[in-house]
């Protein structure tokens, strides 16, 4: 499903090149609104329900929801068909920059890869895509006075407006791509998830909690990962059934 209809002129009417945060901070990309917090469409509709494992992140960034919009007003103006644009914007933007690096690097040290047949778990982000479904416990960006929302202040099982997103359109997800081992990055995410377990609507035995957000600004990002690393490696394997 995408709504990549609804916003093809506008996305079409862009500028060529990268965008601003002037560009985009525009009452045509508005979903919602509080005093100090925004939300903003992107084109991540896209689930890959065949995947074998979902990664979910807080929310997209400004960095993130760029190159998606970017991609998808390059996609429009190329004739791409609209079934492809949100899949293609999806996968040039999820975890885009450092925290990609610092992902894969966490993923191949629990031994994931060895576990899905590739050689690293870059792989995932590149030619073997189809084993993958990112998405976010909001899926559509939110900020906060301009700034990429970091998951507290309020946290989302605290705020009624980004709880709603989780319930509506993250937990369909977790339920549609249901093979998949679910992978929440960080305290934020993890809290929701296992907010969703405790109401019996998803099995817990899916899903691995103790993975550090892998942003840059996580300062104590490889002291959590040390910490809970042979504990996420032996989940993994029991999932994988070795």
């Amino acid at each position: 499903m995408t709504q990549i209809e609804k916003y093809k002129a506008f996305l079409m009417s862009l500028p060529r090149g990268s965008l601003t945060k002037e560009q985009l901070f525009v009452e045509e990309l508005l979903l919602d609104e509080q005093p100090n917090m925004s939300i903003y469409y992107v084109p991540y509709e896209y689930v890959n329900a065949e995947a074998k494992v979902m990664i979910i992140g807080i929310t997209p960034g400004f960095t993130q929801m760029e190159i998606a919009i970017r991609s998808a007003r390059d996609d429009l103006l190329s004739g791409v068909p609209l079934a492809r644009i949100d899949q293609r914007a999806k996968k040039l933007g999820s975890f885009a920059g450092s925290m990609r690096s610092n992902l894969i690097e966490m993923l191949d040290g629990i031994a994931l890869s060895n576990q899905l047949g590739i050689t690293s778990c870059r792989a995932l982000f590149e030619e073997r895509r189809d084993l993958l479904h990112t998405t976010s416990a909001i899926r559509y960006p939110v900020f906060q006075q301009g700034k990429n929302y970091t998951g507290h202040s309020p946290s989302i099982l605290k705020s009624e407006l980004l709880y709603l997103y989780a319930e509506n359109i993250l937990l369909p997800e977790l339920q549609e791509v249901k093979d998949a081992l679910i992978i929440p990055l960080g305290k934020a995410v993890s809290e929701v998830v296992q907010a969703f377990v405790s109401k019996d609507w998803l099995n817990g035995e899916r899903c691995l909690f103790d993975m550090p957000h892998p942003s840059g600004a996580n300062g104590h990002r490889k002291k959590q990962f040390e910490q809970h690393k042979e504990t996420m490696q032996r989940k993994v394997n029991d999932w994988f059934g070795s």
